[in-house]
């Protein structure tokens, strides 16, 4: 399903399973753990994984959801398709610019990142000369061939899980006293206020900013569609998701603050660097730097593959110019990649240029449309669902749990989210900025329609591509 006729290429199928389940594992691990983990640890104290474990939940509900829709339909298009499958061809249009703009936002966001990494080590060369260098080649790696993008991220996931397990077993070795020089010792969880010093409420809150934190974990079921056995690598990623999010979010964070005194650790510095120094590690700076940048590039690699899939996949629906949907004989969008490396670049350039303004909209407003995505993932899953058991409920074959009880508690568990950022003034500017982006998507959306009617106007001929649909949701609406 998915790819017309009109493509002069398809994709090719070069992803293999290792690929797969090394994006799987590594794709959540970046920056939003290692750095972004500190404010929640400082806002909500020793229970802040508590906050990720909460979060993970809901993830791994969400993600099962979209498993299910990967599973029964695997499209590259994935939850836009999903999206026009159940709503039509306007919520196709509007998830699937929402997901680009997130993703091309991040990247040039993560270039930034990874460019003021590199700076603090060579600080001749200017920032916005390295991003642009990382962009380069990063951009060079998504060319050559899906395979490349599957042995980089194979590669950039592997360094990330084991830092996180090697942190993992130091610090357990530590905690438990087992560690030279060490002794058990968990007064840190009660010593400095209690466990919860700051009031219940600062688990439930933090789940806003954690969830960000966690971003990435779909990504598997767009490139799993460019895999020889699709069905079975989507089951078996959404089912590790949980062990994934328990042990590097949940054991992680709570090894944190048994080690270092909540109160100590500071919003913006990583609290990994300090739990390793504590341990008495040196040279756990830099250690960590350095694996927070190949995080970087692994969101910068993972983010242009994704984001030029989905053009791939609008182009093909009619949500996108058309020359988006071709690709070469290597089976690789090129036009697709090259026009999110342009935006890519656009973004470096107005972080140098205007970095607390346009630059600063754009980073706030992608938070809020994650959110908006995961919200059409779940009631897109909530409709096709209904119309596939009644239709075909053979293709059902990797379920959502408890439907369709559930899946409602889920997304009014988004809804939620998105209702405590309008109410919390740090995060009511990400909403509204968000909201914007919507409604600008909306009028962009309607503006082509109408022209595409008024073009279409006194013609004879097939549908546009945008406007087709599963066949089954269409004979079920008949």
């Amino acid at each position: 399903m998915g790819i017309s006729a009109e493509s002069s290429h398809q994709l090719k199928k070069g992803l293999k399973q290792r690929h797969l389940t090394m994006l799987s594992l590594g794709g959540v691990i970046g920056a939003g753990l290692f750095v972004g983990s500190s404010a929640t640890i400082h806002d909500a104290g020793p229970l802040a994984f508590i906050t990720y474990g909460l979060t993970g939940l809901i993830v791994l509900l969400v993600m099962r959801m979209l498993g299910e829709m990967a599973a029964a339909r695997p499209s590259t298009g994935s939850f836009t398709d999903y999206a026009r499958f159940a709503w039509g061809p306007w919520a196709g249009f509007i998830t699937g610019w929402l997901y680009w703009y997130f993703w091309v936002i991040v990247v040039g966001f993560e270039a930034v990142a990874g460019g003021q990494i590199i700076h603090n080590w060579v600080p001749g060369i200017p920032v916005w000369a390295i991003a642009l260098g990382l962009m380069v080649v990063m951009t060079f790696v998504n060319l050559l061939s899906v395979g490349a993008f599957g042995e980089a991220e194979y590669w950039f996931a592997g360094i990330k899980v084991v830092a996180i397990i090697a942190f993992i077993a130091v610090s357990a070795l530590f905690v438990f006293g087992l560690w030279p020089g060490a002794s058990a010792d968990f007064s840190n969880l009660s010593s400095h206020g209690g466990l919860l010093p700051n009031g219940v409420a600062t688990l439930f809150v933090g789940v806003v900013v954690v969830i960000f934190s966690m971003t990435g974990v779909e990504v598997v079921t767009v490139a799993a569609a460019e895999s020889a056995e699709p069905a079975r690598a989507i089951r078996k990623a959404v089912n590790s998701v949980v062990l994934r999010i328990l042990f590097f979010f949940v054991i992680s964070t709570f090894l944190i603050v048994v080690i270092v005194p909540w109160d100590t650790v500071v919003p913006g510095e990583s609290p990994f660097v300090a739990a390793l120094d504590r341990i008495g590690i040196p040279g756990a700076g830099n250690l960590l730097n350095l694996v927070i940048l190949v995080a970087v590039l692994s969101v910068l690699n993972s983010g242009l593959y994704t984001s030029s899939r989905l053009l791939f996949v609008m182009g093909d629906r009619g949500d996108a110019p058309s020359w988006m949907s071709k690709t070469n004989s290597r089976g690789v969008p090129v036009k697709g990649i090259l026009s999110c490396t342009l935006v890519g670049y656009g973004c470096v350039v107005l972080a140098a240029l205007w970095p607390d303004t346009v630059f600063l909209f754009l980073i706030n407003a992608s938070g809020a449309v994650f959110l908006f995505v995961y919200f059409m993932i779940c009631v897109s899953e909530l409709r096709l669902r209904r119309i596939w058991e009644r239709e075909c409920p053979e293709i059902l074959q990797f379920r959502m749990w408890f439907y369709p009880v559930l899946p409602i508690l889920v997304t009014a568990a988004l809804v939620a989210v998105l209702v405590s950022m309008g109410l919390r003034p740090e995060h009511r500017i990400e909403l509204f900025q968000g909201l914007a982006v919507w409604a600008v998507l909306t009028v962009v959306y309607l503006v082509l329609r109408r022209r595409r009617r008024a073009g279409d106007a006194g013609k004879s001929h097939e549908p546009p591509v945008a406007a087709v649909t599963d066949p089954i949701v269409e004979r079920a609406a008949h």
